[in-house]
């Protein structure tokens, strides 16, 4: 089994790899990156094959699990595999950059062992599993001055960026509120206990799947879909969802970081997160724009799906939808695969004469005939070959991924907590431990 730390690994190499440091290179028109996966199955099955399209030269695979990435490895011969995205990093030296779609607590591991050796880093959503990494990987992104994208998908579609641009615009007025949902979790929360302990398939290697997580024994209930619920690994409905549902109001109102943030919740354990839960953020005012709450929604309490009241939307049916802000002049009931939004509180012509007389401000990656999956790697690449910073880069889904997993350190310890982000500080001693998480023997940043 091989054994390298990633400080290790980067300390035995640094020669070999002097001519990774190269950020700034200028790409040939026609030139193509060389792009590698870590973690090809599930999610990574379909990232992978949307790097592909977009340009990419997939030259190496990497999956724990040969059964879980045969897809994906059938599907670009060419591309070396590997189990250990250490040992892909080290012996694969034309890799130009990489697209990890682990689950949540390889993300830090794997973007860093890679960004340190200077390569482009594209990573699903939530960027970390836990706070600290969020900000060492945002601070390495623009030291190393590397082209960085999270995975949070429709952030390169229309309906987000549209919906930002009119927000910004005073559609609605100064927004004060925000209410944001989703019908997840979808797999087992509110767990006490681990599950009994089941053989190892022979496609699986469990030690590189565990990586810096705490040892433990294998079990269906947690690979391949069921970890998002346990701590160890996942980081809930929360952690899953938010960064794609919190992204418009958060990128539209230039948030930052937040004051407090207080959860309610019913279910969570040590061991797992919690079958529903409330949390509510407060951000202060940012010039002219006034201080906002922001209210997030998760699960099923009571045997009913778990939404905000009707009356925050002026009693439209929230079905459909995924987030509501409102404004002094109006209230946006928003769904981030839609342009059809909807507008309370103001006239049909003022509504379509600010919808005609704002601008574009934000750039747009032409999608006639692609997804905003494939839209997203395609922004990436571009980045890559000088064409302008990725509109999810890590300067940005750094900071959103802090404020998102700020959430469940309320969850975890039960106590409402004062926030003081640029230090990374929780007002409650206890809740520090969930800021920097421990590795396991032979794992670090």
């Amino acid at each position: 089994m091989i054994n390298l730390s990633r400080r290790k690994f980067i300390g035995a190499s640094t020669s070999a790899f002097a001519f990774q440091f190269l950020p700034s290179r200028v790409w040939g028109a026609n030139e193509r990156i060389n792009v590698a996966g870590i973690g090809v199955g599930g999610k990574g099955t379909a990232d992978v094959a949307s790097a592909a399209k977009a340009g990419a030269n997939v030259v190496a695979l990497c999956d724990v699990d040969t059964e879980r990435g045969a897809k994906t490895i059938k599907s670009f011969p060419k591309a070396k595999v590997y189990a250990d995205f250490r040992l892909m990093l080290e012996k694969q030296k034309d890799v130009d950059a990489v697209v990890i779609s682990a689950p949540d607590h390889i993300h830090a591991v794997a973007a860093m062992a890679a960004m340190d050796l200077g390569k482009h880093v594209y990573c699903q959503k939530p960027l970390t599993h836990s706070i600290h990494e969020a900000r060492i990987l945002t601070e390495a992104a623009a030291k190393n001055k590397l082209i960085t994208q999270m995975g949070n998908q429709a952030h390169a579609g229309e309906p987000i960026r549209r919906a930002v641009e009119l927000v910004r615009a005073g559609i609605i007025g100064k927004v004060t509120e925000v209410h944001v949902w989703t019908n997840r979790p979808i797999w087992p929360q509110g767990l006490t206990e681990r599950p009994p302990k089941e053989k190892i398939p022979e496609s699986l290697d469990w030690d590189l799947w565990l990586g810096p997580a705490p040892k433990t024994h294998y079990s269906s209930n947690y690979v391949p879909f069921k970890w998002r619920g346990w701590w160890d690994y996942g980081t809930g409905a929360l952690g899953d969802m938010a960064c794609h549902i919190m992204d418009m109001p958060y990128w539209a109102l230039e948030l930052g970081h937040p004051l407090s943030v207080e959860a309610k919740q019913g279910g969570n354990t040590e061991l797992a997160g919690p079958n529903w839960s409330v949390i509510k953020y407060q951000f202060p005012a940012r010039g002219p724009q006034p201080p906002v709450t922001m209210t997030w929604y998760d699960g099923r309490k009571n045997g009913q799906a778990n939404l905000p009241p009707r009356e925050v939307a002026g009693g439209q049916d929230l079905r459909g939808y995924e987030s509501v802000l409102v404004g002094d002049k109006g209230t946006m009931v928003f769904n981030r695969r839609s342009t059809k939004w909807k507008i309370i509180g103001r006239d049909g012509d003022e509504i379509r004469q600010i919808e005609e007389s704002t601008p574009q401000s934000l750039s747009r990656v032409e999608q006639e005939g692609i997804s905003t999956n494939d839209a997203n790697h395609v922004e990436w690449l571009d980045g890559i070959k000088g064409k302008g910073e990725p509109l999810s880069a890590f300067s940005l889904a750094g900071p959103l991924t802090e404020t998102v997993l700020l959430g469940n350190l309320s969850v975890r310890t039960g106590e409402k907590i004062d926030w003081d982000g640029p230090a990374m500080k929780p007002s409650l001693k206890p809740a520090e431990k969930y800021v920097r998480r421990k590795y396991r023997k032979g794992w670090s940043l």
